[in-house]
């Protein structure tokens, strides 16, 4: 599923960032954090790589 705006695909890579162990979990906040609770890496790289380009900055 791609993302419907910008803010959940930012939110979406810095989940999958920290999945990935490059940042640290407690830097996450907000949606990102339920993000990485709930979401596997592939479902978080899915909605980060999406196209930005047209989509609206909050839904």
């Amino acid at each position: 599923m791609p993302a419907k705006s910008k803010a959940q695909q930012k939110a979406a890579g810095a989940a999958l960032s920290a999945k990935r162990g490059e940042t640290k979990k407690g830097a996450l906040k907000g949606a990102s954090r339920d993000m990485y609770d709930s979401m596997s890496e592939e479902q978080l790289e899915e909605l980060a790589h999406s196209k930005r380009k047209g989509k609206p900055e909050h839904v």
